[in-house]
């Protein structure tokens, strides 16, 4: 009886041994997730995903930045993405009343601010927004990258948008290729957010912050859980856990490491 007793344990315990290790195994299920965000956060986003990698080692996140109207419409042509981080509401707003975005899978994390730029040590007869016509050229992007829009809005606000937009104007795909433009010396000024000009702050000067009171609407980015059919339940969680993970403190810390500032 008592070694029947000894086999019988002995069943059990390699039954829940194997159990166990059949759990755990599930729980460490390998997966890849997509992230687009916009290009201001190209340094933020790879060092964020590089610490959560560390912390995650079963999830490998393939990072793609670019401009967010770019993104979006990469999204709406089917582009595979998990998670989008926008540079503006606009995206994620649209996203979302196209269904490619829950009501309720999306959150405004960042504010930032709009600022106006030379390269580090030139001469320029510009004193602000305000004055940006005496410029010879400038760098702007296009009105569908939401630095664009706003500083398009900041030129409307002050009632010079049709004379900015006669200059010689080089439009530029996203913030970064204006952030280029101007730190080589390519153009007098460029309009570009004030966490990029802190990236090559020995490249380039600001010469104004743009006031609150120039913009129509703040400068929001807002982070949104997509919509991913191909995915499957592992990916969807993984993905759902990231997406979590960008609001938590880790994450906010590099996040104002960088200049953003928490949305409130």
């Amino acid at each position: 009886m008592k070694n029947r007793l000894s086999v019988r344990n002995c069943i059990v315990l390699i039954l829940i041994v194997t159990l166990l290790s059949g759990i755990s195994g599930c729980s460490k299920k390998e997966s890849t997730i997509t992230l687009f965000a916009a290009a201001s956060l190209t340094d933020a986003m790879t060092e964020i995903t590089n610490n959560y990698q560390e912390k995650n080692s079963n999830i490998t996140i393939i990072l793609q930045t670019d401009s967010s109207g770019t993104l979006q419409t990469q999204i709406e042509e089917g582009a595979e993405c998990d998670v989008f981080f926008s540079a503006g509401t606009k995206q994620i707003d649209a996203l979302t009343e196209e269904g490619f975005i829950g009501e309720n899978d999306s959150v405004k994390l960042l504010e930032n601010k709009v600022v106006l730029i030379k390269p580090a040590g030139t001469k320029t007869a510009v004193t602000g927004f305000a004055d940006i016509t005496k410029a010879a050229n400038i760098a702007l992007a296009g009105e569908d990258v939401p630095v664009g829009d706003y500083a398009r809005q900041i030129f409307g606000t002050l009632g010079i948008l049709d004379d900015v937009m006669s200059m010689e104007i080089n439009e530029c795909a996203n913030v970064s290729a204006v952030l280029a433009a101007v730190s080589e010396g390519s153009n007098e000024v460029g309009v570009v957010y004030a966490t990029d000009a802190k990236l090559v702050e020995d490249s380039v000067d600001i010469i104004e912050v743009a006031p609150n009171e120039y913009l129509t609407k703040r400068v929001v980015y807002p982070v949104g859980l997509v919509k991913n059919d191909a995915a499957d339940d592992n990916q969807t969680e993984a993905a759902k856990d990231f997406y979590e993970y960008l609001q938590s403190d880790d994450a906010l810390s590099v996040l104002q490491g960088y200049g953003f500032s928490i949305y409130e």
